[in-house]
């Protein structure tokens, strides 16, 4: 594996950060539940490029190797002050434009994908459920098929970019008897379908720019054309996907991290307590080194994580530990900048404690880091609830 970027990787970058900190940092209408999504920062993404980084030429994307995507995702946390427009953006790309470019019909594609990068539509991954999370096999929407139709009823909750959505990947019951895993399917559904409602919009400590809700479907008819795969086939269209975005949608958080750092630095060199810079306290510059080698790290595995997926291989263990490490990582940076800037870090006026807010999802979505470590210990053999060792 060679870790040198590329003349061509580091002109990406280079225009990614400046593109960001350029035109993404504008004045929006502040940090408040009622925050609204940032349709201008959204419109200027598209217009640079960023919502079809990981999308194939043919249908407006970028067509952006797997490990470019991943540094131009970096650059972007870097520069765009907006965690929560980054955030569904990732959302936007990881959890529905993916699924369309991995296992999507080329009528699917092509009738789906150049809207999303363009800007025109957002895109939603309406998973879980009121009474299922984590445990996607005991969801309870069900598709029945009548005809060339699937009939979709079910709710789906705490959906990132519902509000806004114009098409949904949706995983639904398609049967009740037989094997669990071959009891779901995953189709594409468009907001405008009768039968489609968003009941309700979530506030949240943080990431206001990204709206969230509460998706209710009643006897919407979805053609059969829009499955994903095949009947039955929704889990493991599911299980194929989930690595890009337990990956791939962590790329963003490593940026904020040295983000994060760089402000830290910056202070700690700058302000003074008992006659010299806060930088000279043992307690203050161990805090930074820490910030520092949890970005490395982080860099490490995302980057063995773009490598695989350029050789075409999977990477469901190196994902997980990029989604459980970068997570609890950006958190634990995130306190301890509040931590550095003592007063200034609690106060709204300096946006440092915003940064915590904003981290606090990371251990959750995608999959808890319980669940993280659950794969993980699975994948090197051990036996969920097994204590015998």
């Amino acid at each position: 594996m060679d870790f040198a970027q590329t003349p061509a990787q580091r002109r990406l970058c280079q225009a990614v950060r400046d593109f960001g900190q350029r035109e993404l940092n504008f004045e929006n209408s502040g940090d408040g539940p009622a925050t609204p999504f940032n349709r201008e920062g959204w419109l200027r993404c598209a217009r640079f490029g960023v919502l079809g980084w990981p999308v194939p030429k043919k249908y407006g994307g970028s067509g952006l190797d797997p490990l470019s995507t991943i540094l131009a995702l970096d650059a972007l946390g870097y520069a765009c002050r907006d965690n929560g427009l980054v955030f569904a953006v990732n959302n936007h790309l990881w959890a529905c434009a993916i699924y369309l470019v991995e296992h999507g019909t080329p009528e699917l594609c092509e009738t789906y994908l150049p809207p999303m990068c363009d800007g025109r539509w957002i895109g939603a991954h309406a998973l879980t459920e009121p009474g299922t999370g984590s445990d996607v096999l005991s969801i309870t929407t069900r598709a029945e098929r009548a005809g060339d139709h699937y009939v979709l009823n079910g709710t789906k909750t705490f959906i990132s970019n519902a509000p806004v959505a114009d098409v949904f990947v949706v995983l639904a019951r398609t049967a009740l008897e037989g094997a669990r895993q071959q009891a779901l399917s995953a189709f594409v559904v468009p907001a405008h379908l009768p039968g489609v409602r968003v009941a309700r919009e979530w506030n949240k400590a943080g990431l206001h720019t990204t709206p969230m809700g509460e998706v209710v479907f009643t006897d919407c008819r979805v053609p059969a054309r829009n499955l994903l795969g095949g009947e039955g086939d929704g889990y493991a269209v599911f299980t194929s996907t989930i690595e890009w975005e337990r990956a791939f949608m962590f790329a963003s958080q490593v940026g904020v991290m040295e983000r994060i750092l760089d402000d830290c630095v910056r202070y700690a060199t700058t302000r003074r307590q008992f006659g010299r810079t806060l930088g000279g306290f043992d307690s203050i510059s161990g805090k930074i080194a820490d910030m520092k080698v949890r970005i490395d790290l982080a860099r490490l595995i995302l980057h063995k994580i773009g490598w695989l997926k350029d050789a075409g291989r999977l990477a469901m263990m190196e994902s997980a530990i990029a989604k459980l490490f970068i997570s609890e990582s950006h958190l634990n940076t995130a306190l301890d900048a509040v931590q550095i800037h003592g007063a200034r870090g609690y106060l709204t006026e300096f946006g440092i404690e915003r940064e915590v807010r904003d981290a606090l999802c990371g251990p959750i979505y995608g999959g808890t880091s319980e669940i993280q470590r659950k794969l993980i210990a699975g994948m090197l053999g051990i036996a969920a609830g097994d204590e015998t060792g």
